[in-house]
Parts: C-alpha cells; structure tokens; sequence
C-alpha cells in the first residue's frame, strides 16, 4: 500500500510522522513523508522518500493572526497547495497529523481515504472531563461536577466558532461544509496518560507513543557513582525557558545533590553553557540516555513524558505553554513525577531531591510505562480501516 503521511516541521509532530512511515517500510508498504524542509534529508537518510510540504510559510496576508485563522485558512490554502503533490504521488491513503489538517482536507479534495494520526492523547472535547488546558481531574460530586459543566459552557463557545471557520474554508475550496472526519484517530500516546471518558469516538485507537531518534550519536556520561539527572529542555515554541542553565548552576553534587551526582543535559548545540567537569551538554539519542537516568528534568511535552515513562524513569516536569500544563499534570495524577511552576533553583533542587529519594516515583513510572502492552498497532489499524465493510 502506498501510504502519504502528512506533518508539519514541529519535532513533537514531524518524528512521530517520520517513526510511522518506518513501521509502514517494515511492514512492506510504501511510504512517502510530506514535512518540512528541515526533516527531509534527516527522513532520507533513515531510508524513507520525503518531499517538502508546500504552504508552510505565512503569506502576506497575515493567515497567523489568530488561532481560527492559523488552523483553518492556512490548512484550506495548504490542502489546495498540496492536492497536485499528492495526485502525483498517487497514494492508496493519507494519514494526516492532528495539527496539519491540510493532509485531510487535500485527500479529501482528491477523493482519497485519509487517518488522522495524534502524537499525544486524544484532545476532543468530552462531556465527562473538564477542558483540555486546565490540567483538572474530572470534578466528582455535585459541585465537582458543576463545575466542569460551567468551563465547558464556557470554552465550548470557542469551539463552536472554530467549527463554524472550518466550514467555512471547506466551502471555500469545494468541499462540503460538513467535516466527515476521518477513517481512523491513531492516538499515538500511553494509556497511563489518557483519561477515561463517556464519549471516547469510535473510531479512535490508542496506538502507542511513536518515537524517532534525529541523531545516532550517544551523548557520554560523566564519571561517577551517583544518581544521573537528565535535563531535557522543551523544543516547543511555548516551552519554560532557562531550565538548563539553572540545572547546571544548582544541581551541584556534593553541594544540592549528593556526591559523584551527574547531569547530562539533552539539547542542540551547548556553547552558550559553562560546563563543569560532573556535566555534560549535547545531542544524542536519548532513549540511550535514558537508560543511564534516575530522573529526568523536562519540560512536559509529550514526546519526552511518554519516552520517559517506558524506560521506566520518574520526572521533574516544568512545564511551558499549549498542552504541556495538561500533561504535566497528568503525570502528576498518576504518581510518577513533580511539578514545578514557576521555576526557581529552590524548587528545582528541591523536586529533584523529592524525586530521587522516594522510589515510589519510580514505580509509578514503570507501571506507567508497561501500560504500553495493551496498545494496537497503527500499521495494521491501517490496514483494517482499508478493507471493505463486511
């Protein structure tokens, strides 16, 4: 089958994407990535075809102004952009990312069955659970309950609008007002991290966290016979900022940390840092890393939570803008990790001593993370969306 896999440049969405067109080449079929320039010759060299997703720059007329503009006029312009590519490409389907909806409304427009695929949990509206951004736990009780329903009256009306801009572009290029939906929602995230809901959709699948190493470099240890604190900085737009300097000034062993502690830092680049010997700052692969971890410093996105999670390593999550407030407070909920907001060396020293010496926090994670047994393969979800009913 010949599969067109649509994301756009953002790592939280390109390498869940490029992971997938992997498992789509392991399994015999044909995949072909639709991204940013950026990730195409790191998909090439993985053995993958990648051509440039067209219409990823603003125009002139200012399409980022607002949330409803961003999402739904850029993806119209972009499915129109983007529909002669993927006629020449000619693919049996096109699973689209969640955010990149121009992948969906393109098939669409070329008549193709389309999948939408969700690097994290699924985000819909519920009728059971408070908004998404709030980082609350269902409401229980009367009042628990009251007050779910008054945020949801409250945000739905967003919603709501944003339905209506929707329709709105889809008529614009030709298509019905009314959204079908797609096939199939790969919802690429751990069960430990979603929340049970009334309304799950039907067509919704929880499928496993996809996960893509952009380097095959191994980023070395220090010496020493102490706890390793992995510092992962957020690589989203919205992330805190300033979390690895701090960590480099404060987690000191033998001062903060104990003796023969180590700090490996996982970012791009590393010049602008005073490293001292007990540390070190770089790329690399960073499920390698995590095998070295007895707690990771992150900024709560997806990616590095749920990479985390299956290796089993408990957390100090610090979390920036977008959904990173929700699914920090998630992984607080389930056990395996603190929070720390706003961010000052007193509670980042503190959290992560919290962190290392109660193994209650390592145990959350493991079993956080071996709820990854119960997951479907999106490869065959796929496929079974494909075959004729009946």
């Amino acid at each position: 089958m010949r599969v067109g896999v649509v994301a756009g440049p953002d790592p939280g969405h390109a390498f869940p994407a490029i992971a997938l067109c992997l498992k789509f080449a392991v399994a015999g079929d044909d995949p072909v990535l639709l991204t940013g320039a950026e990730w195409l010759d790191t998909a090439r060299a993985v053995g993958l075809d990648a051509v440039e997703l067209a219409g990823l720059d603003p125009t002139e007329a200012g399409d980022d102004s607002d949330a409803g503009a961003k999402i739904h006029q850029r993806a119209a312009r972009m499915a129109v952009l983007n529909a002669p590519v993927l006629r020449e490409l000619a693919p049996d389907l096109v699973v689209s990312d969640v955010i990149t909806a121009c992948g969906g409304m393109a098939a669409e427009l070329l008549g193709l069955p389309w999948i939408e695929l969700t690097p994290h949990p699924l985000y819909l509206p519920s009728k059971g659970l408070p908004p998404l951004g709030s980082g609350l736990a269902p409401g229980t009780g009367l009042r628990g309950r009251l007050r779910d329903s008054i945020m949801r009256a409250l945000t739905g009306r967003s919603w709501r609008a944003g339905l209506r801009q929707r329709a709105h572009v889809r008529t614009e290029i030709g298509l019905p007002a009314t959204d079908p939906g797609p096939l199939r929602r790969l919802i690429a995230t751990l069960p430990a991290l979603e929340v049970p809901r009334p309304d799950w959709p039907a067509e919704a699948v929880v499928v496993g966290p996809l996960h893509f190493e952009p380097t095959a470099a191994v980023l070395p240890i220090p010496a020493g016979q102490g706890p390793v604190i992995v510092v992962a900085p957020s690589t989203a737009s919205t992330g805190a900022g300033g979390v690895a300097a701090l960590a480099l000034e404060h987690l000191v062993p033998g001062q903060s940390l104990p003796a023969g502690s180590r700090v490996a830092i996982s970012r791009l680049g590393g010049d602008d840092l005073d490293v001292p010997p007990w540390a070190t700052v770089g790329l690399g692969r960073q499920d390698e890393l995590l095998t070295h971890a007895d707690v990771v410093v992150c900024g709560g996105g997806h990616g590095m939570l749920s990479k985390t999670l299956m290796a089993g390593v408990p957390m100090v999550v610090v979390p920036g803008g977008g959904d990173q407030w929700e699914l920090a407070n998630r992984v607080v909920r389930q056990g395996s990790a603190r929070l720390i907001r706003p961010l000052t060396a007193e509670a980042l020293v503190a959290e992560v001593t919290e962190v290392l010496s109660s193994p209650r926090y390592r145990e959350a994670a493991r079993r956080a993370g071996e709820s990854l047994a119960t997951v479907a393969d999106p490869v065959r979800m796929c496929h079974e969306a494909m075959r004729p009913a009946g």
